[in-house]
């Protein structure tokens, strides 16, 4: 699997949780405060679209995981 597709998993996985843990209806509702990290993630990616920089993905790549197109 290559980089760019572990960070795509990571961040949707990692906006699915914080949706499920901030929002009031959900049965794994902690706080509203998750949703900023739905931001969070959200404008990283938004960020690395237009920069084309991501930080996870060059810590996977020095971890020797292969550079994805």
């Amino acid at each position: 699997m290559t980089s760019w597709r572990i960070v795509r998993i990571v961040a949707g996985a990692f906006i699915l949780l914080s949706l499920a843990l901030g929002i009031p209806g959900s049965p794994l509702y902690v706080s509203p405060w998750w949703l900023a990290f739905t931001a969070f993630v959200g404008a990283n990616l938004l960020q690395s679209g237009f920069t084309r920089w991501c930080l996870m993905e060059q810590m996977l790549r020095k971890l020797g995981v292969t550079p994805g197109a």
